[in-house]
């Protein structure tokens, strides 16, 4: 039986920057309490692009880096919480048109931050199973959209980014498992409010600021730091790997202080980890292959390192993968 492989890996991120200089005259803020609340220092800011943009431009590198043509992509999933368009069509049918890709199946999910390792469980799904053979995987968020940058305690935590990767049947540097879970108890800690059928668009919903991010940050991070380092154990422990056999570690890029704790919980060392927070801020489903991509891009992923995704976002959901890496 074939093994699925992500095979490529690829990232696009806005050209407009906005420091936390420049937030400083937005919003009651410094740059030296966000650096050190959350390790950010800039993020990128899509202008005249939408979603569909960013997870295109993605695409379109992680195509060209597959040595594939288009024509053999029979799959193509987006994971999106700002999506285009709020019912239809999905982003991933956009996504499609824009590559010229047509007659493939194609769609989103909704999983927040964890979005990437629930596309990679997916992917690996469809393709173990032998009902595709290339399956394009895009994480895209233009989080500017659904941000009140009056609103401090979110504004200068997250950006718009994309990252996408191609999983292919090989015969080796397969996927070796995935974890994915959630807790939808806990889903008003993290929450956009408005214009679903809870709280119809309206009005009062936007005079309320319920189309925005709501966020009670204090309680995330707490749920966050014990969720992910129980997950990374976990997985660890099942495979039989210990932290040092792991060649690099990619977690959810939200931020640092998270990273931090979860990194000397389980005892990972600065060269294991790769940590992107301080470009991108929180890009959601974006951020892991936006870092895997920079990993690769500064050649520090290499064909067949073993790899170790984790991450955590609203819904609850939380997940975690074991991987290497089949790109060249």
């Amino acid at each position: 039986m074939k093994k699925a492989s992500l095979i490529s890996v690829g990232a696009y991120t806005p050209k407009h920057i906005l420091t936390n200089f420049d937030l400083e005259k937005m919003v009651d803020t410094s740059n030296e309490w966000i650096v050190k609340r959350t390790g950010i220092n800039t993020r990128c800011i899509a202008k005249d692009e939408v979603t569909s943009d960013l997870a295109t431009k993605a695409a379109l590198v992680a195509l060209q880096r597959s040595g594939l043509d288009k024509s053999e992509i029979d799959a193509l999933i987006c994971a999106t919480v700002t999506p285009d368009y709020f019912c239809m069509p999905s982003t991933a049918c956009k996504i499609a048109s824009n590559l010229n890709l047509n007659n493939v199946t194609a769609f989103d999910i909704s999983a927040a931050c964890t979005g990437f390792i629930y596309l990679l469980d997916i992917a690996k799904s469809m393709i173990e199973s032998g009902s595709k053979k290339n399956v394009l995987i895009v994480g895209a968020e233009k989080f500017s959209s659904i941000i009140d940058w009056s609103d401090r305690s979110t504004c200068v935590l997250f950006g718009d980014g994309a990252g996408a990767a191609v999983i292919s049947a090989r015969d080796d540097n397969e996927i070796i498992d995935i974890h994915t879970s959630s807790d939808g108890s806990k889903g008003d800690l993290l929450i956009t409010p408005g214009c679903g059928t809870v709280n119809p668009a309206s009005q009062e919903v936007l005079d309320k600021k319920l189309n925005f991010l709501h966020m009670a940050g204090n309680e995330v991070f707490k749920v966050a730091v014990q969720t992910l380092t129980k997950d990374v154990v976990d997985i660890l422990e099942k495979n039989k790997i210990a932290s040092e056999q792991v060649d690099l570690f990619i977690p959810h890029q939200a931020n640092l202080r998270i990273i931090e704790a979860v990194k000397q919980r389980l005892n990972f060392t600065d060269e294991q980890c790769v940590v992107t927070v301080s470009k991108y801020g929180n890009t959601s489903s974006a951020s892991i292959p936006m870092a895997m991509n920079e990993a690769y891009e500064s050649g520090r992923l290499k064909q067949g390192d073993l790899i170790l995704l984790d991450a955590f976002g609203g819904g609850f959901t939380w997940g975690s993968a074991l991987l290497k890496f089949g790109g060249k």
